[in-house]
């Protein structure tokens, strides 16, 4: 027992979830970016939304991750995310919820590994490794 109470390291743990995590959007991200939000866009003008809106997606995807990954305000970086990520669900995957891929797997497993991931960051903040740590957004 005294062994495996040495490899225990909250903040090591919440370093790794909020890397994993935000990387992972962050490329998500870039192939939006670099796409012009194109498939966003065409999201939103099918429900009358206009296009402008789908660059606000550049706030979760892009600036959520950067903040996440430093550890400033990671707590509010990562509700961004949830936010972003339970409206891309809802505009883009509504009929995959209640489904199974090909493989098994939940339909939207994915998303919801970002969704839940921000939230678990949301709620348990950033540890000491971080720029910033002080802070109730932290």
């Amino acid at each position: 027992m005294n062994t495996l109470e040495n490899f225990q390291n909250k903040d090591t743990g919440l370093l790794l979830q909020r890397l994993s995590i935000s990387v992972l959007i962050l490329f998500h991200g870039i192939a939006n970016l670099t796409s012009n939000y194109s498939f966003i866009k065409s999201l939103l003008n099918s429900i009358g939304i206009p296009e402008f809106v789908a660059y606000s997606v550049f706030i979760g995807e892009i600036i959520a991750p950067i903040l996440i990954i430093i550890g400033w305000r990671a707590r509010l970086a990562s509700l961004a995310l949830a936010i972003n990520m339970l409206v891309a669900i809802l505009m883009a995957h509504t009929s995959d919820i209640f489904t199974l891929n090909q493989f098994g797997g939940w339909g939207i497993e994915l998303q919801g590994l970002y969704l839940f991931g921000a939230i678990v960051i949301f709620l348990l903040g950033t540890g000491k490794y971080a720029v910033s740590n002080t802070s109730k957004w932290d």
